[in-house]
């Protein structure tokens, strides 16, 4: 058990989307650190597992968000097992590494990117699917499974782009945007059933996703006057406060964690 944040999620059964990797995997860590029983979900088996392997009481779960009905049969599976779940992290999220070639190639020559006109159906279709859709099978899950018992505290991720909406990346900033008012709207509903849903918009995030961003868009973000790239696990301490009894007055908030590049 982590001995410098004593545990207030001893014994409590958490679920987290996106645990493969990056924000997710950090969440998964910390969660089991601190004493919950973790079962981690990713579409990528491999890393999933690895991280499972880690947890003291961890378990493995592959799970594509945007599939509505895989998203049920896992919150489904939670329950099977232990009769609820208190606890909902979701990490899960794509990005697009193309539209973000595309944005780098133009600060390269200095002129303004042109993404919006090249953007085909599919690549709009694959983040909205994953970022939005996919919210809202979890949220869905989740209040299917908690509201009941009147219990329990989710976690969205978004992302500070719902705010600074970066040229050239139309489809992410709206993904994050829809998520974040999806998470609110749902918050305020939620609430009644004593089910408590918060997010975490983070800035510039050392993940896996980060280090597909190619360097001249990574110096985009660069500012001497704010701080450098946040770590995965600095995140994940915002989530688990906001998924903790510190943060039980919190309903709807959208915390923006992007260590100074503005505020709103």
């Amino acid at each position: 058990m982590d001995e410098e944040h004593p545990s207030h999620f001893e014994g409590r059964i958490a679920l987290v989307t996106g645990a493969g990797s990056g924000i997710g995997a950090a969440v998964a860590r910390r969660l089991a650190a601190r004493g919950a029983e973790v079962f981690a979900a990713d579409v990528d088996a491999a890393a999933v597992e690895a991280v499972a392997k880690e947890l003291p009481k961890g378990h493995a779960m592959v799970l594509d968000v945007a599939e509505a009905a895989r998203v049920d049969q896992a919150f489904d599976e939670v329950v099977r097992r232990h009769g609820r779940l208190d606890v909902l992290v979701h990490a899960a999220g794509v990005d697009d590494p193309e539209a973000k070639e595309w944005i780098a190639e133009a600060l390269v020559a200095d002129r303004p990117p042109q993404v919006t006109a090249r953007l085909g159906d599919e690549a709009w279709r694959r983040v909205m699917r994953v970022n939005l859709d996919g919210t809202f099978h979890v949220l869905r899950a989740a209040l299917r499974v908690m509201a009941p018992r009147r219990s329990g505290t989710v976690v969205t991720v978004g992302s500070s782009s719902a705010f600074d909406t970066q040229t050239g990346y139309p489809h992410y900033a709206a993904s994050k945007a829809g998520a974040h008012a999806l998470s609110q709207s749902v918050a305020k509903e939620a609430i009644a059933f004593g089910v408590r849903v918060n997010t975490v918009a983070p800035g510039p995030t050392e993940t896996g996703m980060a280090a597909r961003t190619p360097a001249a868009l990574r110096q985009g973000f660069a500012d001497p006057r704010v701080r450098p790239y946040a770590t995965a696990e600095e995140i994940a301490e915002v989530a688990l406060f906001l998924a903790g009894e510190g943060a039980v007055n919190l309903v709807g908030a959208v915390l923006l964690a992007n260590g100074g590049r503005f505020t709103v």
